[in-house]
């Protein structure tokens, strides 16, 4: 969701610096509030509690701010969670707005924003996939997309997954025969490609098929994904009878084939919706021993498009509804509100909540709890999959449990690891060097905290791996230092594991003795004799080298840690190269447009020519000034 506009409410910022570590926590942080609340109005708004280190822990709203915020200086009222969260506090910030369901938007962007300790949290905030059907070509690509909706086209969605997405696009393609290509692959055609062969392509880039004929097509997909499933199903039957009565028997078995792909999208759908017309949501909660989960099933146009469990984060003391609240306004910040969300339980503020949700779909969005019907079996199979999962992740969190104890024991750590961080890095000769880390923990990997490393540094001799790793170990220990010295937050990590053997091992721990940085466990991951898996060999920072048995859980694990490492690393390293290639040396060049670079490439043929060319040359390309050729000569001999 775009920020609300700077028009729609003001800010005032308050800061209150409390000195004397004679007072206790608990006052100090009562003694900041107090003097915010001096100054509050009892408009509605958005509070942000921030502690010593100007972290964000705590983004709430209020219909009256002042009464709202008045209540955390009532100390014994609250429960023990929000008493920690008062004593952290040291100031507050305050945005105030012109409604209670403005408050409620703007505090579900500042979570996702800020991700605060003290708020419930939607974990996984991955944006959801949508099939898009673009209309600014003739003949319309379809295509799965995620983010920003900017492009001129028609989109349906939401879908719960990218698998669900292609699934769903395989099995159109071959019912409608639409392009998947990019417009400029399409443009670049002389001949039908490999999906035309297998029947999943009209082949429009040959001409294979006319314009009218093509928008038929699209129309028939539109009408589908609409909810006219019936429509589309007939028509492919009736051609179907048509083409085997004249005895046009191969046009009849493509015709049946298709067919087959519609039946296959209607009958793959776990839970239905009744009304062709349905557009909802259906969420269900389920919580035992403390874990919480939630299951949400999309229904758009009477269609099911996939379902997804949550696990939101920082839920301990808090009611259920109000999770569920909190999870419902972060869930459709990014995300287009269906018509109606259909819960298993009421929320304390669901008119407030309907209410925001229509002002952002600018259309009305109803919540209700089904007690009977087909909505009421839908939540109740929404519930028992929420049920299931808990169970699933209980189950598989008892194994990564034992997992990390029995790393704890090989490489004596304190305790089982909570925080594991993996380093790999990847070039070719040298060239478009990356580093990578991944990050991995008690719940699996956590790909939020993924992070690359460019390597810029000219003092780093190409393809020298050592030096890479200790470059990039020092600039994120450099970095964990410099933003948390006293490693009290959860970034620290437990245990560092590194794709190399005593060499990089040797050349990381440089980099740390070099920061003055003690007690991070590195462990060298180098691969065994003949380079198989399986015989790795792990390098201790006692010096000490240790392997483990064939088939032994632990050393899946860190194969599997280590395998991730480096598909992150291979897959960011490629990316970059791909950009490298499209890219021209003219780029950097200050005063170059996209003339000039075309003029510059038609004379001399190339950007390294240009690059080597002399003054003189330089004067005599067309377009070119004598005071932009010694701007370009200027920019390629600076050292000169």
């Amino acid at each position: 969701m775009a920020e609300l506009p700077p028009d729609r409410f003001s800010e005032e910022s308050a800061t209150f610096a409390l000195k004397g570590s004679d007072v206790p926590d608990l006052d100090r942080g009562v003694a900041a509030i107090r003097n915010v609340v001096k100054t509050l109005p009892a408009r509605p708004g958005v509070y942000r509690m921030i502690d010593a280190g100007a972290n964000v822990l705590y983004v709430g709203k209020a219909r009256a701010l002042k009464q709202r915020v008045t209540n955390y200086t009532q100390v014994t009222r609250l429960p023990r969670r929000l008493q920690r969260m008062v004593s952290q506090t040291r100031s507050m910030e305050i945005i105030t707005t012109n409604s209670e369901a403005e408050a409620l938007l703007l505090e579900a962007q500042m979570i996702k924003r800020y991700r605060p300790p003290y708020n419930v949290l939607l974990r996984d905030d991955k944006s959801f996939p949508f099939i898009l059907l673009r209309d600014d070509h003739e003949f319309a690509r379809i295509s799965k997309h995620r983010g920003a909706r900017v492009a001129k086209g028609s989109y349906y969605g939401p879908f719960a997954s990218a698998g669900a997405v292609n699934a769903t696009l395989n099995a159109l393609q071959k019912v409608f025969l639409l392009r998947s290509c990019t417009d400029s692959f399409m443009a670049a055609r002389d001949r039908p490609c490999l999906l035309h062969q297998i029947k999943r392509c009209s082949a429009p880039c040959t001409g294979r098929i006319d314009a009218a004929s093509y928008a038929e097509l699209v129309a028939d997909a539109k009408g589908f994904l609409s909810g006219r499933t019936q429509e589309a199903q007939k028509k492919l039957a009736d051609a179907m009878q048509a083409a085997a009565a004249r005895q046009d028997f191969e046009i009849a078995a493509v015709l049946r084939d298709r067919l087959k792909a519609l039946t296959f999208i209607q009958g793959s759908q776990a839970i239905n919706a009744t009304d062709a017309d349905q557009d909802a949501d259906v969420i269900a909660m389920a919580s035992d021993g403390g874990a919480m989960c939630i299951q949400l099933f999309f229904i758009r146009s009477g269609q099911n498009w996939g379902h997804r469990a949550f696990f939101p984060a920082h839920t301990e003391g808090v009611d259920e509804a109000e999770v569920l609240q909190s999870f419902l306004a972060q869930l459709y910040e990014d995300l287009p509100p269906p018509r109606e969300l259909l819960l298993d339980r009421a929320l304390p503020e669901a008119d407030l909540l309907a209410e925001a949700l229509s002002g952002k779909a600018g259309r009305r969005v109803t919540i209700r709890v089904p007690q009977r019907g087909s909505g009421r079996r839908m939540i109740e199979q929404a519930a028992r999959n929420a049920s299931e999962a808990i169970a699933r992740r209980r189950a598989e969190a008892t194994t990564q449990g034992r997992l990390l104890a029995e790393l704890a024991d090989l490489f004596e750590l304190e305790g089982p690891p909570k925080r594991i961080e993996i380093y790999d890095n990847s070039h070719i000769m040298g060239t478009n060097a990356l580093g990578a880390m991944v990050v991995a923990g008690p719940e699996g990997f956590q790909k939020n905290q993924y992070r690359k490393f460019n390597m810029k540094d000219e003092s780093i001799t190409p393809g020298d791996d050592f030096a890479m790793m200790k470059a990039m170990l020092f600039r994120r220990f450099a970095r964990l230092d410099r933003d948390d010295p006293d490693r009290e937050g959860e970034t620290w990590p437990d245990l560092c594991l590194i794709d190399g053997g005593k060499g990089q091992l040797s050349a990381v721990r440089a980099a740390l003795e070099e920061l003055g940085v003690e007690g991070v466990p590195i462990i060298g991951v180098a691969k065994g004799p003949d380079r198989h898996a399986g015989r790795e060999i792990f390098h201790l920072p006692s010096g000490r080298e240790m392997t483990l048995p064939p088939g032994s859980p632990a050393l899946f694990y860190l194969q599997r840690l280590r395998d991730e490492a480096h598909r992150f690393a291979i897959g960011a390293h490629r990316a970059k190269r791909a950009k490298a290639l499209v890219t021209s040396l003219l780029d950097d060049v200050p005063g170059i447009g996209p003339a000039r670079k075309k003029a510059l490439l038609l004379h001399f043929g190339t950007s390294r020519s240009v690059k080597g060319a002399t003054l003189e040359d330089l004067e005599k390309a067309p377009g070119i000034s004598k005071a932009m050729a010694l701007a370009i000569w200027q920019h390629f001999h600076a050292g000169n």
